[in-house]
């Protein structure tokens, strides 16, 4: 067991998910916000058992959605066995979402949830399900769980007091690839708040995420401060963010992307450190920009 789930009981856990599973399958059936993530695809696994053929697991497809995203979400359907949906929808329809303020993050997920109604309705669904835990309420800001309770949104794995350690390990007894995947906000997540998302800022911070992932970095964000890109890894990887072949790559390709400057994050991987959607308070520009790439030289 990893470390992250150092302390989980197992006799708990198999309880949680016991009362999860037999309160599913009392419902005729259930559509499920697939990301792909650990949590929701716990959630899918146990719908599955529960349901069979009346549980459908729905991907949202947008702007803010990598494609490697969306991959991983057709591989762990795969491994489930569950019937795979997914709806297209654009959040740059909305004037609130574009402008990024700090409810970004709230009008996402309303519109990513209505998405999701429209769907069940259209397959005779009555039931929405997410993968919200019972870790998620304490994490800081999070304006996004607003418009779960809004929209009246099952979250099975908090009604029964599943936390994250907890459903990692459920995942890890369903035998999930995604067990010990990393949390992965949306691109949108790596805009600092106030500054405007546009399908250019997405497309370039995708890119330059993707080349991070070529090089096999785990934990990773690009953030795009309109031009400079600031790269953070997680501390224990910033040996090979800091490699002379690497910090030519970064500086040739992401900057062939659009931005002005490359910059190396020396604090290493953190969320919230450019949107209080995430969690934490943003930090000072000083404090961040710690090895610049520029790019073109």
């Amino acid at each position: 067991m990893a470390a992250e789930d150092t302390g989980v009981d197992a006799d708990a856990v198999s309880d949680k998910t016991a009362a999860v599973r037999d309160d599913l399958a009392e419902m005729n059936a259930v559509l499920i916000a697939f990301s792909g993530g650990v949590d929701s695809s716990v959630v899918a696994a146990l719908a599955h058992d529960a349901l069979g053929e009346d549980a459908v697991a729905c991907t949202a497809k947008s702007e803010t959605l990598p494609a490697e995203e969306l991959d991983d979400a057709h591989r762990v359907t795969d491994e489930i066995g569950i019937r795979h949906e997914i709806v297209e929808f654009s959040e740059l329809d909305s004037a609130e979402f574009v402008e990024n303020g700090e409810d970004r993050c709230y009008h996402c997920r309303s519109m990513r949830l209505s998405a999701m109604y429209d769907h069940a309705r259209e397959l005779d669904i009555g039931v929405v399900c997410d993968g919200t835990n019972a870790s998620d309420p304490g994490e800081g800001h999070r304006p996004g769980l607003q418009a779960v309770e809004e929209l009246d949104v099952y979250s099975p794995l908090l009604e029964h007091g599943l936390t994250k350690p907890e459903v990692r390990a459920a995942a890890r007894e369903y035998e999930l690839s995604v067990a010990d995947k990393p949390s992965m906000a949306c691109l949108s997540s790596r805009i600092p708040t106030g500054l405007e998302v546009t399908e250019d800022r997405l497309s370039r911070i995708e890119k330059a995420e993707r080349l991070l992932r070529t090089w096999g970095f785990d934990q990773f964000r690009v953030r795009d401060h309109d031009g400079l890109a600031r790269i953070e890894v997680a501390e224990d990887e910033l040996d090979v963010a800091l490699d002379p072949e690497f910090v030519r790559a970064a500086r040739d390709h992401i900057g062939d992307l659009g931005f002005d400057h490359v910059t190396l994050d020396l604090h290493g991987y953190q969320t919230g450190s450019v949107s209080p959607d995430e969690t934490d308070d943003e930090p000072l520009v000083e404090d961040v920009f710690s090895t610049a790439y520029p790019s073109g030289e």
